[in-house]
């Protein structure tokens, strides 16, 4: 998968929702919002990225359980070579529940607890240590004991930020990592290595939406420059394993892949070409950008109205399953379409329009001011690029239900098969689970 080349256009996505119309996922009185995840397309999105590094490489890809943690999806991920990183209790439960072996999980996270390293450890699972306090707590659980985890440090290669503050994670007083430039540091990581020949690897992440691919790649080289000084200064080559972390962005504005893998790993060989002399074992992190553009939302329009003459259409889609594209629709923009009752696309002029959800709050919208056909009350409307961190991360507001999940694959007649990935919350699973 290069840049600028489609992974699913119109014509794919409207036969997966012509068919789920047909098949009853969708229904405007039982089911009227559904999320739906292109099985094919992320087949074809792994195979890029395992294609886009060279085959010599050892090299494990681990998911950002984060981007979409249901059991279904990893299990799936698993089955393609996958490996999977975790940063929570509850996301490393999730991976171990999905069949992940120890030794493919990699557990990060700045605020792990005494029990969640003692369960890593036990395991085998790599860990990546976030701040000096956290390597003694290592150095206190391990006590001498061998373990088959493979340990890194995580550091803070300071190179700035991208457009979206809250994504990057490489600027000068990031929350995340062991700061490279701040006094001293870097010359204290090379002794906290001599002292602790267990300690194996270095992980970075610069950030993800927003960050271009050259500062990425620059926040690798300096932890490879690193990873190199520790090597030559300990006399022996301690730094066996780099964690490059994820954050490859997705565009958003159309079905185009841009930037791909390939162009990320261009930009690898161009700030730090060691990587690729095979003497080191790499791990990456991707998440958004393997999901992302093989997922889509579609809800029913229950209503239109007109206000201070713009058109609005009221429908089941807001917040709840959108809920970075609500509240920060300058950074998050999501595309929309607009269909029939059959699936069909709608076409005619457009027209400007609030595409709105059901949360009881004026800002619930997904799209303010969009050229659409006019939409009509039993239309649908689909939200493009929601395969991670939309639906599979609901936002409880107002107390509305989960919406279902369905996985779908399209045999070579065109005929498409479905698989549920999560069940439809019902109002008495909502009940019970909030009730004493």
């Amino acid at each position: 998968m290069t840049d600028h080349q489609p992974l699913i256009g119109p014509e794919r996505r409207e036969l997966l929702l012509r068919a789920a119309v047909r098949d009853g996922l969708l229904d405007p009185e039982e089911t009227p919002l559904a999320a739906f995840l292109d099985l094919d397309a992320v087949t074809e999105t792994v195979a890029a990225l395992h294609a886009a590094f060279p085959a010599r490489l050892d090299v494990l890809h681990a998911f950002a359980a984060k981007a979409n943690p249901l059991g279904p999806v990893l299990r799936r991920l698993r089955g393609l070579g996958m490996g999977c990183e975790v940063a929570s209790p509850g996301e490393f439960a999730q991976a171990l529940a999905a069949g992940f072996a120890p030794d493919r999980i990699v557990l990060d996270s700045p605020a792990k607890t005494r029990r969640e390293l003692a369960l890593a450890l036990d395991l085998g699972v790599a860990v990546n240590i976030d701040n000096w306090q956290e390597l003694a707590r290592v150095d206190d659980l391990l006590n001498g004991r061998p373990t088959a985890s493979r340990i890194g440090v995580r550091v803070n290669p300071q190179v700035g930020g991208g457009s979206i503050a809250a994504m990057s994670t490489a600027t000068a007083t990031s929350k995340f990592g062991i700061p490279l430039a701040d006094p001293g540091y870097a010359d204290r990581l090379v002794d906290a290595f001599r002292a602790r020949p267990w300690l194996s690897g270095l992980h970075c992440h610069v950030g993800s939406q927003g960050v271009d691919l050259s500062l990425m790649a620059a926040g690798v080289g300096a932890t490879v420059d690193l990873a190199e000084r520790i090597n030559h200064e300990l006399g022996r080559r301690q730094v066996t394993g780099i964690d490059l972390g994820g954050g490859l962005p997705v565009n958003f504005a159309d079905d185009r892949i841009a930037p791909g893998f390939d162009a990320y790993v261009e930009q690898l060989r161009r700030h730090a070409p060691a990587l690729f002399d095979g003497g080191y074992r790499l791990v990456t992190e991707f998440g958004r950008s393997v999901l992302a553009k093989a997922g889509f939302t579609a809800s029913y329009v229950e209503y239109t109205k007109q206000a201070g003459g713009r058109a609005i259409a009221v429908g089941h889609a807001g917040a709840q399953v959108a809920t970075r594209t609500v509240f920060m629709p300058d950074s998050w923009p999501l595309r929309v379409t607009a269909h029939h009752p059959t699936g069909a696309a709608k076409h005619g002029d457009p027209v400007p329009q609030d595409i709105a959800g059901p949360c009881c709050f004026a800002g619930d919208l997904v799209a303010r001011d969009r050229p659409l056909p006019l939409l009509d009350p039993g239309d649908l409307v689909c939200l493009l690029d929601t395969g991670a961190y939309y639906a599979s991360h609901h936002f409880s507001y107002n107390s509305l239900p989960e919406p279902p999940v369905h996985g779908a694959r399209t045999d070579p007649d065109g005929t498409v098969r479905f698989e549920l990935l999560r069940p439809a919350q019902t109002i008495d699973d909502l009940v019970a689970r909030t009730t004493a």
